[in-house]
Order: structure tokens, then C-alpha cells, then sequence
């Protein structure tokens, strides 16, 4: 393998990193979801995709093959794209709608009635009460008059700021650090304590699922471990 075609399997790989399962909020690669991920001579990408069953959500599959190829289309250099979902009931018609860049109503014609676009704000407003638990957890103080300036550095910060900015939520060392996702106001002081609840309930059940779809797809193709990540 030269030291080009080296370069430009690792930059597909960096830009599958940026896709995330949206149900769990952790990038495909990471997951195990990228069994295959390889650049020929001449510049062609071919990827594969996998998940833990073969019934998995067509809607979350198609956000994910979707979002896979415009990440990978972004890659300078390549002469040609190959990305497909493999061993899932839908996976024909998710390949061809994604390859044609089609919407998901147009390729699940007659039986998709909306975009998945409100699917997916959803998703994300669920990432930004996990990650604000897991800042919380770390604390150690109060956090109900804090803001995101007053917690110290680190990923799981980065990862909440990030998470607000993709929903145009204030995400400014001057914002608060408790935040209604969904209408993007400071949560009052006495409804922090339920906020806080709630945000723990849903950073616990991603994690739980998170532990199922790995262990199913371990499973699934008799993996190791170790083997997940590798694409």
C-alpha cells in the first residue's frame, strides 16, 4: 500500500469518525459499524456498514449511511464513492436512495411519511442532556447557577458545547450550564433538581444501549473486542 493511498484510507477513516449512530450518540467507527473501509490506487473508496441485527430501525440506518456519504464525499482526492449498508432487511433500498441522494420519503416511497430531520434534533436534544450529566457528575458543587465557563476543561465539555451549537443553543463560557434542550432556556432553580433527573435517566440509557448494540454485534459476527474498531 503506498504512503498516498495510506493518507487518504486514514483521512475516509477520520471522516466516518465524524458520523454518529444518532441513537447513541458515539461515532460508527468507534461502534464497530464500519467493516470494511478501503482506498484503491486510483482514488476509489469503498466502505461497508454493518449493525448489531438485521432489524435494526431503517430510519436510523438510513441516517447513518446517509450522513457516512456526504462525510466521506467531503474527502479531497477521491475519484469514486462505494458506500453501502450491508446484512439489513432494508439495505436495498437504503443503498439505492442514498446513492441517488435521495431523501428517505422518496426512497421508502408509499410507506415513509415524513424527513427524518425532526428524528435527528431530537436525537441531538437527548445527547445534550447526557452530556450535561456527565459534566454535572464531575463537578463536585452545585450546578444550578453555573455556567459553561465555570466548568473545568475537558471532552465531555467540548462534546455538550458541541451538541448545543448543532442545535443553535447558546454554548459561550457566559451561558448557563443547565439548559432546556428543547426550548434552549436556562432551567430554573426549581426545576434543576427534575432536570438533573432526567438528564441522568438519559445519559444511563444511552450507555445501556450502547452496551447492548456492542454486545449484539460482537455477537452478531463473532468478533473480538479488539476487532470492533478496526474497519
Amino acid at each position: 500500500m503506498t504512503a498516498v493511498v495510506t493518507g487518504a484510507r486514514a483521512a475516509v477513516w477520520a471522516a466516518l469518525g465524524t458520523v454518529r449512530d444518532p441513537e447513541l450518540d458515539e461515532p460508527l467507527t468507534d461502534l464497530g459499524f464500519v467493516a470494511r473501509c478501503e482506498v484503491s490506487d486510483a482514488g476509489h473508496a469503498v466502505v461497508r456498514l454493518r449493525l448489531p441485527t438485521y432489524f435494526c430501525a431503517p430510519n436510523f440506518a438510513f441516517l447513518m449511511v446517509a450522513d457516512a456519504y456526504d462525510a466521506v464525499a467531503g474527502v479531497p482526492a477521491l475519484t469514486g464513492l462505494d458506500i453501502r449498508l450491508d446484512d439489513h432487511f432494508a439495505s436495498d433500498v437504503i443503498n439505492r436512495g442514498v446513492a441517488a441522494r435521495q431523501g428517505f420519503v422518496a426512497s421508502f416511497e408509499g410507506e415513509a411519511a415524513d424527513e427524518l430531520d425532526t428524528l435527528r434534533y431530537d436525537f441531538v436534544r437527548k445527547a445534550v442532556l447526557a452530556g450535561t450529566d456527565r459534566v454535572c457528575r464531575s463537578l463536585g458543587r452545585d450546578p444550578r447557577s453555573l455556567t459553561l465557563g465555570d466548568v473545568p476543561p475537558g471532552p465531555d465539555l467540548d462534546r455538550l458545547r458541541a451538541r448545543r451549537r448543532e442545535l443553535g443553543l447558546p454554548a459561550g463560557d457566559g451561558d448557563p450550564l443547565l439548559l432546556d434542550p428543547a426550548t434552549g432556556r436556562a432551567v430554573a432553580p426549581a426545576d434543576a433538581k427534575r432536570h438533573l433527573a432526567f438528564a441522568r435517566l438519559t445519559r444511563t440509557s444511552m450507555e445501556a444501549n450502547s452496551g447492548v448494540c456492542r454486545g449484539m454485534l460482537r455477537a452478531r459476527y463473532a468478533l473480538t473486542s479488539e476487532e470492533e474498531g478496526t474497519g
